[in-house]
Formats: structure tokens, C-alpha cells, sequence
């Protein structure tokens, strides 16, 4: 178990607070090394990340990305608008003039927030896909420049193509293969304006991003039944791209909600710090949450978004911070009997390492689940067609169609998962923790736990190659092996990891891609000591193999 730093869930300190000025200056100082792999372009499940000062996210990596980003357009004969967003991290807005010096001189007509504002991430996988419905050719694809929760002094960098979700690892793979390139030859090859000569470039576009986004709303949460229930709503976007999203949304819908805080500051001093003593604007951790978990009697639910507004945080009066996996079941639950104009035939997508309360879920409503490896890039298709109605992953990212049964959008949104909670809420007379306890009262309730283990390069690489044979598990914490997974069985494909479920609980393990942990995730449907047992046989097991 991590070590929890005595400053969790306390205000922020000025010693934890970011030095902006030394962060954007070697955001332009610091040249990388591309010979070191930590300085290259890497693009994991949600674009490249790091921080400029550890030569990790600095002006060169952008300027070659972005050059890649072109390149690969052209390869892909994409020749539409590109929307291009960022978040309210520091290092988002010069790599954002960075961007643009490269986007217009390669003549791309890129689309930015009509008043320099911030752009969350669904809203950008929301504006792709509105200006591509019905389009065969001039398709449009993105740009977010955003680390998600990661602390102030990250940034990050990712591409949506024109499904508007996350890029494929096709897609990935070859903008960081050019990337580096770039990165080799002292960008030679780019081509580059000014930032000021961009700014007056007619393929640089002033666009509205919140009007449409908040007036299509309504189309995927009954906005009308919470105005008439009159549910009290406490909303803290954490500081994050939604911020200024939400007086928009209340003013449009005459909802009875409060923004707890809309400060937006670069250091994120108004946040209470995470686990591990960092500030964190994860809306999953209760240390990251204390002070708006300390409201929950002000309000019959309330809710935050990380920076870029992909994930939720649901706090209930009854319950507090929900668990991401409780949520996710009941907002399925919910969903399914409220949404009579999707498919019948609308399956529920989760990945391997999301509670199996979700399958018990699924088998109620008699719905088919498809269960894929980690990333919301598995999701991308079924959201899309209107296959799924409902795709989720363990941490807190979720999205799901519209009330027609059309895309709302192929990325997460964190804002309406929040607002579908107001609407359970108004619909059910009761708060998303009352009901899952009904869920479980009916189909047990899970105890579920991700731990990371200290594992050494061999060992995460002997787990990746780790099949069902070499691990010759047939019992776990007393119960018969029913199944040993290597690919997920919603769609066949690897996720890096194995995963041994039995008839009352289950341990998955993958290797963790940028730390030297294993991370194993396990569930019990009996107790916290059986769930104590699968780790231990688990640990057990891997060590053996290890």
C-alpha cells in the first residue's frame, strides 16, 4: 500500500506551490536529448506528457509533434478544420503559440476559442463530430493540449482524428515516429512563422466552442426534469478547462446550481493536496476532493471534472465521494431503463480492470457487455455507430449516446456524467449512492482494490509475456479457476497483462508503462479478508513467474 503524506487532503502549502516562471522558461531553454528516451516523443494512451523541467515537454517537442500532426494529415488526405483546445495548465498556453506557428504555416486551418478561453476535452471530440456529420471528404480532426489531473508543472499533447476520439496506435505510432525524427535532426524540416504572423493568417479561425456544446446538451441529459425537480447542485471544475462552461449551462437551463469555485490560477493553490502530497486535480481521490466532499450537505449532489473535463468526481450527501466503479454501475443501470429510444440491441463497453459489479449490471438488464483492454480508444467505434450506449473505464472516464440513441461523443465527458447525476437525482427521488446500494442489496457488493507492486524491467517484462500455461493457476483464495485471460473478450486483443477470474472474485496485473510497478487490481463479491487472499495468491503467483 502507498504511503499516505501526512498534508492529504489539506490545503496546499506555498512550498508545493509550481515556480511558473522557471516552468515556462524552460519550456524554451531546455533542449531535448534525443538519444535520452525520456526526452523523445512518446505518446502512451492519451498523448505525449511530461514536464519541461525535466526536458520532457519543452518548445521542440511541440514544434516536431505538431510538423508530425501535418505530415500525417497529408498522408491521410485530411484537408478539413482542425479544432485545437487547451487546458488551464501553465505549460498549455505556450505550447499552444508554439502549435500555431507550425498549424499555419503549414496552411491548416485551425479553429481556436473565439475568446482565448479554455476547451475541454469532450467538447473538442464534440465539435469534430458535429462538423463531420454527413461529410464524406474535408473532414475536420483535433487537437487538446492537456495533461488531464497530472500536477502543475506537466503538460500534454494529443490528437483526435476525425472520429473525434482518441487516436489509434496506427495513428500514434507514426506522429511519434516523425516526431522524433524532427527531434534527431535539429527540426530540420519544419516549417515555422511567427506567432504573430500566425495570429494574422487567414487559416487561423476565431470559433465559438461553448454555445454549441451547451445548447446541444439537452439532447443527452433531461436538463428540463432537473430544472422541475429544482435538485441543488454544487459543481468545482477544480480549476480546469470547464470553468467557464458552467455559468453558460446554468443561465441556459435555469438548473439550481453553484460553482463552489471558479478560479482558475496556474499553481492550483486552491486545491487540497493528493496522496502523496502533490497537487493533483484528480476528481477520484478523496485527498484531491476534501473540500468539496466537506460540502456535501450543501447540496442533494455535487461534482467535479479534472483539467480538461474528461473525468468525474460524483460527491452524494449520503455517501460522499462515490467510488468510480460504483458510479459507473449505476449510471448503467440507470441509463438503460431511462433511455427508451436507444438500439435495443446498445451494449455497455468497460475495460478488464473495471468492477465485475458492471457484468451483474449488464446481465439485468440483459444487455451484452463488451470488455476491452484499458484506453477509451476501444470505445471510439461503438460510440460512434450507437453500438454502445454506454462505454466506461475504472478511472472515472465515461461517455454515452444522446437520448435519440445518436453520438454525443467519442471521448470522455466528465460534465455530463456529472449532470446525469443531478437527473438521477430529479428522476428517482434518490442520490447514485442510495442507488447502488440497491444494486448491491440485489446482486452483491464488490470490494475492490488497485495496488501497485515494485517490479524490476524483467519482471514487467516476463508479466507482458505471462500466458495462462506459465502461470498454471487452477484455485485462488480457495475458489476453482474459472477463466485465465490474456486478451480482453469483448475484442480479442492483448492488454499486456493477465487477468484469473473466479466465481466470487477476480486479480488483473499489467505492467505499468512509465513507472517500475506491476499494478494489480483485484475484487471480491465476499469481503475485504477474501479480497486480502486473491492479492496475496496473486503476488504469490506472479512471483513465481517473475
Amino acid at each position: 500500500m502507498p504511503k499516505i503524506d501526512p498534508a492529504a487532503g489539506k490545503p496546499a502549502t506555498s512550498a508545493a506551490l509550481a515556480n511558473i516562471p522557471r516552468l515556462i522558461t524552460a519550456y524554451y531553454a531546455l533542449k531535448p536529448d534525443p538519444t535520452e528516451p525520456t526526452q523523445r516523443v512518446a505518446f502512451g494512451t492519451s498523448g505525449h506528457r511530461g514536464s519541461s523541467l525535466k526536458t520532457g515537454f519543452n518548445e521542440d517537442h511541440i514544434l516536431a509533434t505538431t510538423q508530425a500532426i501535418c505530415d500525417y494529415r497529408r498522408q491521410q488526405g485530411l484537408d478539413g478544420p482542425l479544432f485545437i483546445g487547451i487546458d488551464t495548465h501553465a505549460l498549455a498556453e505556450p505550447a499552444l503559440a508554439s502549435a500555431l506557428e507550425v498549424f499555419a504555416a503549414n496552411g491548416v486551418d485551425v479553429m481556436i476559442d473565439a475568446n482565448g478561453g479554455y476547451t475541454p476535452t469532450p467538447v473538442v471530440s464534440h465539435a469534430i463530430i458535429s462538423y463531420n456529420k454527413g461529410r464524406t471528404e474535408h473532414l475536420a480532426d483535433g487537437v487538446v493540449i492537456t495533461p488531464s489531473h497530472n500536477p502543475p508543472e506537466d503538460g500534454g499533447y494529443k490528437y483526435d482524428p476525425p472520429h473525434g476520439g482518441p487516436a489509434d496506435t496506427d495513428a500514434t505510432g507514426e506522429i511519434e515516429r516523425q516526431a522524433n525524427i524532427y527531434l534527431a535532426n535539429e527540426l530540420a524540416g519544419i516549417s515555422r512563422i511567427t506567432y504573430a504572423k500566425a495570429r494574422k493568417q487567414g487559416s487561423v479561425h476565431l470559433h465559438d466552442y461553448v454555445t454549441p456544446y451547451v445548447e446541444d446538451l439537452a439532447n443527452v441529459v433531461d436538463l428540463a426534469a432537473i430544472k422541475s425537480a429544482g435538485v441543488r447542485i454544487g459543481i468545482d471544475p477544480l480549476g480546469g478547462a470547464a470553468v467557464h462552461f458552467w455559468q453558460p449551462i446554468i443561465a441556459r437551463y435555469g438548473i439550481n446550481a453553484e460553482i463552489v469555485n471558479d478560479l482558475v490560477d496556474p499553481t492550483f493553490r486552491f486545491m487540497t493536496v493528493d496522496w502523496d502530497g502533490k497537487i493533483r486535480m484528480d476528481c477520484s481521490s478523496p485527498y484531491a476532493m476534501a473540500s468539496l466532499i466537506g460540502m456535501r450537505e450543501k447540496f442533494d449532489v455535487a461534482f467535479a471534472n479534472d483539467t480538461d473535463a474528461d473525468r468525474h468526481g460524483i460527491v452524494t450527501r449520503t455517501g460522499g465521494l462515490m467510488n468510480p466503479n460504483h458510479y459507473l454501475a449505476t449510471a448503467i443501470a440507470y441509463l438503460f431503463t431511462h433511455r427508451p429510444n436507444w438500439r435495443a440491441d446498445a451494449a455497455i463497453g468497460k475495460t478488464v480492470v473495471s468492477s465485475s459489479i458492471i457484468d451483474r449490471v449488464a446481465r439485468k438488464l440483459n444487455r451484452k457487455l463488451v470488455e476491452t483492454p484499458v484506453g477509451f480508444k476501444w470505445f471510439v467505434e461503438g460510440l460512434g455507430s450507437g453500438s454502445f450506449g454506454f462505454a466506461g473505464e475504472e478511472s472515472a472516464g465515461a461517455s454515452f449516446l444522446k437520448r435519440d440513441g445518436t453520438v454525443w461523443t467519442t471521448d470522455k465527458d466528465g460534465i455530463i456524467l456529472g449532470l446525469l447525476a443531478a437527473e438521477i437525482m430529479a428522476k428517482r427521488g434518490r442520490d447514485p449512492s442510495e442507488l447502488y446500494k440497491e444494486l448491491t442489496a440485489e446482486l452483491g457488493a464488490p470490494v475492490y482494490e488497485r495496488i501497485d507492486v515494485p517490479a524490476t524491467p524483467p519482471q514487467k517484462a516476463a508479466l507482458k509475456a505471462l500466458t495462462p500455461d506459465k502461470l498454471n493457476l487452477t484455485e485462488l483464495a480457495g475458489d476453482p479457476v474459472r477463466m485465465v485471460h490474456t486478451k480482453a473478450p469483448g475484442n480479442g486483443q492483448s492488454f499486456g497483462g493477465i487477468k484469473v477470474e473466479t466465481d466470487y472474485g477476480w486479480f488483473a496485473a499489467r505492467p505499468s508503462g512509465t513507472e517500475d510497478v506491476n499494478k494489480l487490481y483485484a475484487e471480491s463479491f465476499r469481503d475485504a479478508a477474501h479480497l486480502k487472499r486473491i492479492q496475496e495468491d496473486a503476488q504469490a503467483a506472479l512471483a513465481q513467474v517473475g
